[in-house]
Order: structure tokens, then C-alpha cells, then sequence
């Protein structure tokens, strides 16, 4: 099973993309991984890659994409994928639907996770790091997830140990910039989501809709219903 995944930044993406990943057996590509691998191999497209990046341009579409579907054409890639990351702008998805085709790969399904822009602001910036183990849950915005109280501190749900908040969760612009690019339904990423809706039913690609405002359990076993 081949499947692009979508959902802004606050959404769950990450970890309803692990638990396709655990369920399907399908490797995990994300496009950000696949560039510090390129680079890292000194292959000749890392090394055309790097060259933007040095100068702090964007890659074109022209050099990443043959990245990504080298890297879908690997061993391990066999059984599935489930690509995180790519694409981002309505060309992008564009191009990679015709390499795609190209290539000979099919894609399967397209899940898009939909969570309001200021839901997911709140989501990110509320985030929580336990001092004890970062994998313990703490949200100031979701309830499922709320911090414990105690001598009138926020403490970790799971274990009472101090919280703390990443400084790049608290950077509204930054986070602004990001949704920016991703509540974009001209150029943007949900302009890449319609175009894989509009082109679904001639390639007998799967559209799964998620609402990302129940929790991350709930949300889960919408996804798996529809993944069948």
C-alpha cells in the first residue's frame, strides 16, 4: 500500500503516520530525511542539493523529486510507503503525480487530516516536554492530555516531573509561515490535497478525510476503519 499523508502542522500527522506505519508494515519516507541522506552518501543529487541548500535556497522540484522516487524504488519501499512531507504546493503534487506515473508506482491513498488553522496553533504551542521523558503527553490545549497541578505549577500527567516548552513552539511566525504555506488552497498545500482528490477516481486513488479535532485514539480508529 502506497500513501501520501497531509495535515498541518499541530495536526497528529506524525503519529497517526507511525501507527499506518506499525499496522501496514509500510516504510516511513519522509522528504526531509531523504535530503540529509543524499547529502550525507555524497551522491551526485545530494551534492546538487546541497548547493541551495548552502545558499540557503530552496531545492527545485527538478532534483527532489528524482530524490523521492529513487528513494520509493529502495528494497525496503517493496511492500509500501507512506511519504511524509511531499508535496507542498499544488506543482509539486503535479510533478510527482507524473513521476509516479512515470515510474510505474501507484499510488494507493491520500489521507488528509483537517484540524482549523487556530486549533493547530494552539496545539503546537501549547506542547509540553516532561523533564522526566519526553515521550509522556503534555497539552495545555487538549484536555485528553492536560498537564497535572501541583503546589500551583503545571507538572507532567504521567509521572509529576517539570515541564518545559520548546522556544520553536512558541514562535508564532514561524508557525504562521508554516500554515501559511499550508492553508494555501490556490498554490499551497491543500491545493496539492484538491489536486489528488480531483485526479482520485482516474487513478482509482483512495481519499480518506479525517476531522484531527477528537483525540489521538479516536482519531486512529477513524483511520483504520477507513484504511479497511
Amino acid at each position: 500500500m502506497n500513501i501520501l499523508i497531509f495535515g498541518p502542522n499541530g495536526s497528529g500527522k506524525g503519529t497517526q503516520g507511525a501507527v499506518v506505519q506499525k499496522k501496514y508494515s509500510v516504510t516511513h519516507v519522509e522528504s526531509g530525511v531523504i535530503f540529509r541522506e543524499n547529502i550525507k552518501k555524497g551522491t551526485e543529487i545530494g551534492k546538487k542539493a546541497k548547493e541551495y541548500i548552502d545558499r540557503g535556497e530552496l531545492v527545485p522540484d527538478n532534483i527532489t523529486i528524482p530524490m523521492i522516487i529513487s528513494r520509493l524504488q529502495e528494497p525496503d519501499c517493496k511492500n509500501g510507503w507512506l511519504l511524509d512531507g511531499f508535496p507542498r504546493s499544488i506543482e509539486q503534487a503535479k510533478a510527482l503525480d507524473e513521476a509516479l506515473e512515470k515510474a510505474g508506482i501507484k499510488l494507493d491513498v491520500v489521507i488528509e487530516i483537517v484540524l482549523d488553522r487556530e486549533i493547530a496553533k494552539n496545539r503546537i504551542m501549547g506542547r509540553r516536554l516532561c523533564a522526566n521523558d519526553n515521550n509522556h503527553p503534555n497539552n495545555i490545549f487538549i484536555d485528553a492530555i492536560k498537564p497535572a497541578e501541583k503546589d500551583g505549577q503545571m507538572v507532567c500527567r504521567v509521572c509529576g516531573g517539570a515541564l518545559s516548552a520548546r522556544s520553536d513552539d512558541q514562535d508564532e511566525v514561524a508557525i504562521g509561515k508554516r500554515h501559511d504555506i499550508y492553508y494555501d488552497a490556490k498554490t499551497g498545500t491543500i491545493a496539492a490535497v484538491n489536486y489528488f482528490k480531483d485526479v482520485a477516481a482516474k487513478k482509482g486513488t483512495k481519499i480518506i478525510g479525517l476531522d484531527g479535532k477528537p483525540g489521538v485514539k479516536e482519531v486512529s480508529e477513524e483511520l483504520m476503519k477507513k484504511l479497511g
